[in-house]
C-alpha cells in the first residue's frame, strides 16, 4: 500500500433515501473482501475509540446474520445487525441492516467491491425503507476513522506477506 488515504471516503445522497460511501484502498480485492466480512478484522474496525466492540459474529452466506455490539465511551451498547441477502466473493454483499439506536430505520445495506491496477473500490451504499429512516443519518460519526483504520489494517496484513 503506497499511499496514505486517510480522510478520503466521499459521502454522497443520491436521493432521499439512499446514502452511498466510497474509498479507495491500495490492496487486492480478496484482501479488502476479507477485512470487511472476517470477525477479527470487523472487531478492528466496527467502533471508533475509544468505544470498544464487545460483540462480533457473521455467517457469510445467504440466509446467515451478522450481528456486531459495541459500548461508547458513557457505557451506552450500540448494536448493529441483519441477514445476508447476497454474497457473491470477493466483489458484493447485500444484507438487511438494523441499528438498535434507530429501531424504525431499516435498510438493505451493500458493498461493492471493483479492482483495477492494484487499486481496490469500495462502493458501499445504504437504501433506507424510507425518509424518516434515513434522517437518522445525517451525520457520520466514526464512517472516516472506521474506514481508516480499515487501510491501516491492510498495510499491517500486506506488510506481514511481504516479509
Amino acid at each position: 500500500m503506497a499511499r496514505n488515504r486517510h480522510g478520503s471516503a466521499v459521502i454522497e445522497f443520491p436521493n432521499e433515501l439512499e446514502i452511498v460511501i466510497t474509498r479507495e484502498f491500495d490492496a487486492p480485492i480478496g484482501l479488502v473482501f476479507d477485512v470487511l466480512t472476517k470477525p477479527e478484522h470487523v472487531r478492528r474496525w466496527g467502533a471508533t475509540p475509544p468505544d470498544q466492540v464487545t460483540e462480533c459474529s457473521i455467517d457469510l452466506r445467504v440466509g446467515g446474520s451478522y450481528h456486531s455490539s459495541f459500548v461508547t465511551e458513557d457505557g451506552t451498547v450500540c448494536s448493529f445487525s441483519g441477514t445476508y441477502l447476497e454474497v457473491e466473493p470477493p466483489v458484493r454483499t447485500v444484507q438487511t441492516w438494523l441499528f438498535n439506536g434507530w429501531p424504525d430505520a431499516e435498510a438493505v445495506e451493500t458493498m461493492e467491491l471493483h479492482e483495477g491496477d492494484g487499486v481496490t473500490t469500495l462502493t458501499w451504499r445504504l437504501a433506507f425503507r424510507d425518509k424518516a429512516g434515513r434522517d437518522h443519518m445525517t451525520r457520520f460519526d466514526g464512517q472516516q476513522e472506521s474506514l481508516d483504520e480499515m487501510e491501516d489494517i491492510l498495510r499491517s496484513l500486506l506488510d506481514r506477506n511481504r516479509a
